[in-house]
């Protein structure tokens, strides 16, 4: 809570000066039956003294864990340079870039940041990001209904292994838009392409397509692709960008590519956090530029010709319109970018191009390793830098088993995909060693249960 420093008689003295009787009577506008009376769940305030003592108490409880943990947010190793400018007072203290003589710098890093972007996902252009994968996601899907708004479809196709987080806070911000999600048939870990002739393609706006999927998968987003724009369907990508160091960018999905790319920007130099924050990324091809929601930097040139950068397009209710708003939660994570700004900078394409490569391999020892205890199997490949394994013991008891020995084992796949059966999603990243997948394989064999082939 912010430290208020007003006294009784300070409030006295406002109200008096303002005609108000009493706070209350500043939202009198608010309904009786909306208003709350007290709050008796929430204990009476502390003393600073006593905070500092409650928190560093619980922050003690804190444990360095061996993390093959990933679902949608992920360890990478974050050079030492990237936080040092980011939290320079001149980039961590920055607000809204509006006027622009003020704000050369950060519109410049932020035009830097759309150029890479943009370069990433081969599309032509990107915004200044959104709050976090999940809302990109939506936006992406409210973005592709807008644009295709003569076909009268309000319907959006997702294949079935979306990440389900993401597919849940989409479904919840695009149900007052009457925007449906309706999901792509499966088989094998990844979408079925043999199930699209049973799907009357003009009653949908669009296709999206995770890449990889939340399993690892690599979805057939080159035949999906061209069906898609067969049937005048959009095609949303929704990606991770690390893996776009190795796989194919949604540029050059099938014979013209994807139409809209989105994602978690998180691996870019964002550490792993509880509640983030992160930051959504959003690029797409020129002819949709003014369906994009957010705002993008150009580059231009003053009257003396020198470079310079402005806010081109700022499609937020702020600037224009509520009813012509593209979006109305499109706030620039800038200090977020920042940091992917000046983390895609020190790596550069090539450096991206070996973390992915590492992840991978990474992942394909921890398979292996996992896969040499009797019980458990491989369910899916190909895939990236997560796999599906299917254990022999119930999951929530081998994960408290091994996060009891200080290793978070990964992701229980039974709640969100019960056919699965007992499905264990597990992440290995370029900072996993040869001796920490050896400390997984070793302590899983020796959970009850589990023991090592012969």
């Amino acid at each position: 809570m912010p430290f208020i420093p007003h006294t009784d008689e300070d409030l006295a003295a406002m109200l008096q000066v303002i005609g108000v009787a009493g706070i209350d009577e500043l939202f009198d506008e608010i309904p009786a039956a909306l208003r709350v009376n007290g709050l008796p769940a929430v204990l009476p305030g502390m003393s600073e003294a006593a905070v500092v003592r409650l928190m560093s108490g619980r922050a003690a409880r804190n444990v360095d864990s061996l993390c093959f943990l990933g679902a949608g947010a992920y360890e990478h190793h974050i050079p030492a340079a990237v936080w040092e400018l980011a939290t320079r007072g001149e980039f961590y203290s920055a607000y809204t870039p509006y006027q622009a003589e003020a704000s050369q710098g950060t519109l410049q890093l932020i035009y830097e940041y759309q150029s890479m972007l943009a370069g990433l996902v081969d599309l032509d252009v990107s915004n200044a990001s959104l709050y976090d994968g999940a809302t990109a996601f939506a936006e992406a899907c409210l973005m592709a209904v807008r644009a295709s708004r003569n076909r009268n479809s309000r319907r959006v196709l997702v294949a079935r292994y979306l990440h389900p987080l993401w597919r849940r806070a989409a479904e919840a911000l695009l149900r007052g838009q009457a925007v449906e999600l309706v999901e792509l048939p499966a088989a094998d870990g990844r979408t079925d392409p043999g199930a699209l002739a049973n799907i009357d393609a003009r009653d949908f706006a669009a296709v999206c397509l995770p890449w990889p999927n939340f399993l690892g998968g690599l979805e057939p987003v080159d035949e999906l692709t061209d069906w898609a724009h067969s049937h005048d369907l959009l095609v949303i990508a929704v990606c991770n960008p690390v893996a776009l160091g190795l796989l194919k960018p949604p540029g050059k999905w099938g014979a013209q590519g994807a139409d809209i790319a989105c994602g978690e920007g998180q691996p870019l130099g964002i550490p792993l956090a509880p509640g983030g924050p992160y930051f959504g990324f959003m690029a797409c091809r020129q002819a949709l530029v003014r369906q994009m929601p957010g705002r993008i930097v150009g580059q231009t040139l003053d009257i003396e010709g020198r470079r310079g950068f402005t806010l081109t397009l700022q499609a937020r209710e702020q600037h224009i319109r509520r009813s012509k708003a593209t979006s109305n939660i499109c706030t620039n994570q800038g200090l977020m970018v920042t940091a992917a700004t000046i983390h895609l900078c020190l790596l550069g394409s090539e450096g991206l191009r070996r973390v992915a490569a590492q992840c991978h391999a990474n992942t394909r020892s921890l398979v292996a390793a996992l896969t040499s205890i009797d019980g458990v199997e491989l369910r899916f490949a190909p895939f990236f830098h997560e796999a599906v394994l299917i254990l022999p013991q119930p999951v929530a008891t081998v994960l408290a088993g091994l996060a009891a020995s200080g290793i978070l084992g990964g992701y229980d796949l039974g709640a969100d995909f019960p056919e699965l059966g007992r499905a264990l999603l597990v992440c290995a990243t370029e900072l996993r060693t040869a001796e920490d997948i050896e400390a997984y394989r070793r302590t899983l064999a020796g959970l009850p249960g589990m023991a090592v082939a012969a």
